[in-house]
């Protein structure tokens, strides 16, 4: 087990930090891509562990996908065919793929880390065979047995676990013989954004989709059959990476600028402007670039982020650096995410010598003296960004497997070190 220690600094942090692209429009492209009528192409597309996957996995099917960095040619196979893939621990793997390999021919096994073992895919699974697949297994690994088509059709499902269980079936519905409806009936949907994200770029793709004018009471989205148009897809930098560099200079009262954030963006990492202002920085976006100020100290805040659970983790950082308490609320559904997010936040922060209480749906947190210790990762890369965090104002925090940061974010600690200095890192 190694750990890294995380700089700390007395002085404001002020720099520039280019990042690199949105992991859910790189990955949501290359499955339209994948299954579009001819060949397009992605710029500006994120490597990372979890988008590396992905390509991975669709060129095991037939897909043909070139290209170096972030530029990449994608050629949909004629038919896409049998394959063996490696979820790792990335959700949109797992969860958005299965109803691509029911449209192969042939047997499409799927396996994971040992951890993405727990994470919840009967949702997909039990939805895809009220549709018409055959499926052995209930969670990693599973085998997907692919006809070449899938009969669609009206689905019920209960997605209060993840957004991701209704943005999969969206995804690929379009090729499905009589296109999907998918109801949702359960609790309310967490992560509301990302089912937008999908929406939208079915439609820049084409795809006729009816979505709900009013998510909170009419929750059921139509896609009807139809060929998916390739587009050549730009992706937007990954505002949820942002994060933590926005939080590097709302910690320390420096200033931080993040370059090319988009205007209008269906990312939830959008949110954190909003968040930061109300703990009192200031967040300017002028001229395509975000820049953030940090106050002199940062007050607490009592939030619903249940349309944003992805942001908890900072939010939780920021707020164990407040001076007043803080609640964030509507945040349940993290306890299925690579970890239990709120279990893991509570116990780390409390290692640190924090206030941290769970409660039924969120966190409460009071704000302590905080010591360095160990910080434990818990394979989650947005645990150990949080950590790097805490360490900024901590002496002596040290991250176990600061290298999970590479589900999203390869060059984590060069970015964040370049931060401390001063100095601008390429994404």
């Amino acid at each position: 087990m190694s750990f890294w220690p995380a700089p700390h600094t007395e002085q404001p942090v002020h720099a520039t930090v280019p990042l690199p692209g949105s992991k859910s429009i790189t990955n949501r492209a290359l499955i339209l891509a994948a299954l579009a009528d001819r060949p397009s192409t992605i710029t500006g597309a994120l490597r990372s562990r979890d988008t590396n996957l992905m390509i991975a996995a669709l060129r095991a099917m037939g897909t043909e996908i070139t290209g170096d960095a972030e530029t990449l040619t994608v050629t949909p196979a004629a038919t896409l065919s049998s394959a063996t893939v490696d979820c790792g621990l990335a959700g949109t793997v797992m969860r958005f793929l299965p109803p691509v390999a029911a449209l192969a021919h042939g047997d499409v096994a799927f396996f994971g880390d040992e951890q993405a073992r727990l994470r919840p895919l009967g949702t997909i699974l039990d939805a895809l065979r009220r549709l018409g697949v055959d499926i052995d297994g209930d969670s990693l690994p599973f085998v997907v047995h692919g006809t070449g088509s899938l009969r669609g059709g009206p689905v019920a499902i209960d997605a209060s676990g993840s957004s991701q269980f209704v943005s999969g079936l969206l995804l690929s519905a379009a090729r499905f013989d009589e296109g999907v409806t998918v109801h949702h009936q359960g609790d309310p949907l967490p992560s509301m954004p990302h089912i937008e994200m999908t929406v939208q770029m079915l439609q820049q793709a084409d795809v006729r989709v009816e979505a709900p004018s009013d998510p909170r009471k009419d929750q059921i989205w139509t896609v009807s059959p139809g060929p998916i148009r390739a587009v050549d897809w730009e992706v937007e930098p990954d505002l949820s990476n942002a994060t933590p560099f926005l939080a590097a200079a709302a910690v320390t009262g420096g200033e931080v600028v993040i370059p090319h954030w988009p205007q209008l963006t269906t990312q939830p990492g959008d949110v954190i402007r909003e968040i930061l202002v109300r703990m009192g920085a200031e967040a300017r976006r002028f001229d395509g670039k975000l820049t953030v100020r940090g106050p002199d100290r940062l007050a607490g805040i009592d939030i619903d982020l249940h349309d944003v659970g992805e942001l908890t983790p900072t939010v939780a950082a920021l707020a164990a650096l407040a001076y007043s308490p803080s609640r964030l609320r509507g945040i349940a559904h993290l306890r299925g995410h690579e970890t239990d997010r709120l279990a893991a936040l509570a116990t780390e922060i409390n290692r640190l010598g924090g206030k941290v209480t769970e409660t039924d749906d969120g966190l409460h947190i009071v704000p302590a003296p905080l010591h360095g210790g160990s910080w434990h990762s818990y394979a989650d890369h947005r645990m150990a960004t949080a950590g790097a965090i805490l360490g900024l104002r901590v002496p002596g925090v040290r991250i176990e497997d600061i290298g999970t940061t590479a589900k999203t974010l390869p060059n984590f600690v060069a970015l964040w070190e370049a931060m401390l200095s001063g100095e601008e890192v390429a994404p």
